[in-house]
């Protein structure tokens, strides 16, 4: 059985992976340099997603205007734990989420056709103040995901979901520390 609130994620030793959709202009630009640099807007709130389900969902697998690029986004674990670390509920106190570096929530989490399930999944809004130290000092490599993301698609409106399962990433439960995990009201 699911927790119902988890960090589920593709990670290992010392990093974890994000996934974010991204205009084609952006996303040329991140994996030409290895890093997000203009026309990413280091003046706005950016959301990293540790599950690649609900980013398909929230992206309609990348085929929204402005989400047709999907990247993983390779971070040092120890700057993902900072941004938990620092991170206020959007649901909690509206004077302490307007001060917040980093703004949490927890959405259903989808299935591969979309469908929400009774299980939740983190979202994590880098603030401003935070941008820079996400872009230069925590982001280890970027991957583009396009390519597959538009086969698990495919593959998808061909009835061929086991297939597209297949092809999924890799996601388990990221062992956040004990204290962390109580302060964000996850399971574990």
């Amino acid at each position: 059985m699911e927790q119902l609130y988890a960090v589920r994620a593709d990670f290992d030793a010392a990093t974890v992976v994000v996934y974010q959709a991204y205009a084609p202009a952006v996303a040329d630009a991140a994996l030409a340099a290895g890093r997000f640099v203009p026309p990413f807007s280091f003046g706005r709130m950016t959301w990293i997603k540790p599950s690649f389900r609900w980013l398909m969902h929230r992206s309609n697998w990348a085929r929204k205007p402005g989400q047709e690029r999907v990247l993983a986004v390779r971070i040092t674990r120890a700057g993902w734990e900072e941004a938990l670390g620092r991170a206020v509920p959007t649901t909690g106190d509206p004077a302490l989420l307007a001060r917040a570096e980093v703004h949490l929530q927890w959405d259903p989490e989808r299935s591969l056709r979309g469908a929400a399930l009774n299980h939740y999944s983190i979202q994590v809004g880098v603030g401003r103040t935070l941008i820079r130290t996400f872009a230069e000092e925590w982001v280890t490599g970027i991957t583009d995901l396009t390519p597959q993301v538009r086969r698990i698609a495919a593959l998808l409106q061909q009835g061929r979901t086991a297939q597209a399962q297949r092809l999924l990433p890799p996601e388990r439960p990221y062992p956040l520390p004990p204290a962390l995990a109580r302060r964000l009201g996850a399971n574990g």
